[in-house]
């Protein structure tokens, strides 16, 4: 679908929107993300196995997608502002408990606790994306909060365990919270109320207004390419640092170059895919990612032994054509409910993502065989069957992006434009 229109420019307060949402993203994703890089610590001081381990990582996704769900029905009955601080608060009190936990049934407790209130925060920013700014700017807006993600690589988890070898694995928790506590203040002050959806009268109940968003028509064809997304986008994540070390020969040491210099060729990266998302049209940005992923997915789960610079190359293209393919379908994504459905749209959605990112993992070790010397059997296996499901999501988001084309034909002012509270 071609983007006829010239590309919006954003206003003061849009651009200022823009930043704080991509903090509250950086803060989620770096609480999920540390996680990994803290394993070896969390195991030895509190002891745990790694089924335990494992469980305290996964018991954060499926909590969030559950929440995602359960929260559906609320999403559209409230100011888009107080549920961000409400859910917000929630992830913060969760990210104490894990920043001071001393056993293993306190830590996972802290991330059930975290994943309950993350599962939902996510939506309501895309919500609020939504409400704000208008279907021919959001390639660029996805842009900049997605670069969360790399940020997170480049900053967030280095600081988090440079803090953690200094004093212990609570500090990267407690760091998070300081920085969350901070931004929900801006929000607090600065951020103005979110309620132009309150202006279409919903008159059924929370759990009728769930039932009916999951069983319209028009969105069962997104909610299903969105699970095949992220089932596609996830199966790779679990084995990815094994098979570098085990199978390509990076070191432990040198892991945490490869993030860096990845996530700071993502923050490049990034806003020059939202802007030529707007400007070339999201489907045929989608279409060149998902090229470019499908290129490199089969060289990265087909490598032997190389040097450290070659893999960081092929490691940085490969996430371009990762992201070349969720920037321009989130901003899909964005275009299909209605205004009254926006935010149980987006629960649902982010449910999904939660619950088919678990389902990944499981699918990825059943195909997974690891040797007793640590290498890994049928990566290669593994990637053609990512890239099955790569070609999959793109002859479905075809589908979608030409309903997102009529929608936009016929579509009123309240529909897809941005809120007139904004532009003043």
């Amino acid at each position: 679908m071609k983007n006829a229109k010239p590309t919006s420019p954003f206003n003061s307060y849009q651009k200022g929107v823009i930043p704080l949402l991509a903090v509250v993203q950086f803060t989620i994703v770096l609480d999920f993300m540390v996680m990994a890089p803290l394993g070896d610590l969390l195991m030895k001081t509190l002891d745990l196995n790694a089924t335990q381990f494992a469980s305290a990582v996964s018991v954060y996704a499926f909590s969030a997608g559950i929440a995602g769900l359960l929260a559906a029905g609320f999403a559209d009955k409230y100011d888009r502002k107080k549920l961000l601080l409400f859910f917000y608060s929630g992830f913060i009190g969760g990210t104490v408990l894990c920043g001071t936990a001393t056993s293993y049934e306190w830590l996972l407790l802290g991330r059930i606790i975290t994943g309950l209130f993350a599962g939902v925060l996510g939506s309501v920013s895309m919500a609020i994306i939504t409400d704000l700014f208008s279907f021919e700017q959001r390639g660029r807006v996805m842009g900049f909060v997605q670069m969360a993600f790399a940020v997170s690589q480049v900053a967030g988890i280095p600081i988090g365990l440079y803090l953690a070898n200094m004093s212990d694995w609570h500090a990267p928790f407690l760091m998070i919270v300081v920085l969350s506590i901070l931004t929900a203040l801006v929000i607090l002050k600065w951020m103005r109320p979110v309620t132009k959806h309150l202006e279409v009268k919903l008159n059924v109940n929370p759990l009728a207004h769930l039932q009916n968003t999951v069983t319209k028509k028009t969105y069962l064809l997104p909610f299903l390419t969105t699970a095949l997304l992220s089932i596609g986008g996830f199966m790779l994540m679990p084995f990815s640092t094994p098979f570098i070390i085990n199978n390509i020969g990076i070191s432990q040491l040198q892991l945490p170059i490869i993030y860096v210099i990845t996530g700071i060729g993502s923050i490049i990266i990034l806003p020059l895919i939202g802007k030529v998302s707007d400007k070339a049209g999201k489907f045929p940005t989608f279409i060149g990612g998902t090229i470019l992923a499908m290129i490199m997915v089969v060289i990265f789960t087909n490598l032997s032994p190389i040097p450290l610079w070659s893999l960081i190359g092929i490691n940085t293209l490969m996430f371009a054509g990762i992201m070349s393919r969720m920037i321009p379908s989130s901003a899909l994504m964005t275009a299909i409910p209605r205004l009254e459905d926006r935010g149980a749209f987006m629960s649902i959605n982010s449910s999904l993502q939660q619950i088919a990112g678990g389902i990944a993992s499981v699918l990825a070790g059943l195909i997974i065989v690891q040797e007793r010397n640590g290498k890994l059997d049928h990566f290669d296996t593994l990637g053609y069957v990512v890239i099955f499901i790569m070609i999959l999501c793109a002859v479905l988001m075809y589908f979608i992006s030409e309903q997102v084309a009529r929608k936009l034909r016929v579509a009123s002012p309240k529909e897809d434009t941005v809120s007139h509270e904004v532009i003043v």
